[in-house]
């Protein structure tokens, strides 16, 4: 169990990390699934995970708080509304280009009213 707890943990980090430069595929559910895998089959895999900076910059506040701050929510929404708006001009299919935008409004949704916004820290 521990080794296929690894592969599993191993692979969600691979897919997190590519999400960090890939705005449609989601980077703080598979950092928290590969820590939780990793938390249960090896502790040196767990603790380089914690320290990395995509795990430090998308998932520990999410974490810790259940939420992010306002500047890092706007931070979000910045990179995806680019990346997205990008896919959108550049893509010549209607019906893509209305799935991406209905894609991009669910994310905005979920964001600002669904993941609770965090006080600034001091």
């Amino acid at each position: 169990m521990r080794i296929l707890l690894m592969i599993i943990g191993t692979i969600c980090t691979i897919l997190g990390f590519i999400g960090v430069v890939l705005p449609l595929l989601p980077t703080t559910p598979f950092l928290l699934l590969a820590a939780l895998c990793f938390a249960r089959s090896s502790d040196r895999f767990h603790q380089w995970l914690i320290q990395t900076k995509p795990y430090q910059s998308y998932v520990e506040d999410f974490r810790q708080h259940r939420g992010y701050t306002l500047k890092k929510k706007i931070q979000l929404l910045i990179s995806v509304y680019i990346v997205v708006g990008f896919s959108i001009y550049m893509i010549d299919h209607l019906y893509i280009r209305i799935a991406l935008s209905m894609m991009l409004l669910v994310q905005t949704i979920v964001l600002v009213f669904f993941v609770r916004t965090l006080p600034e820290k001091s």
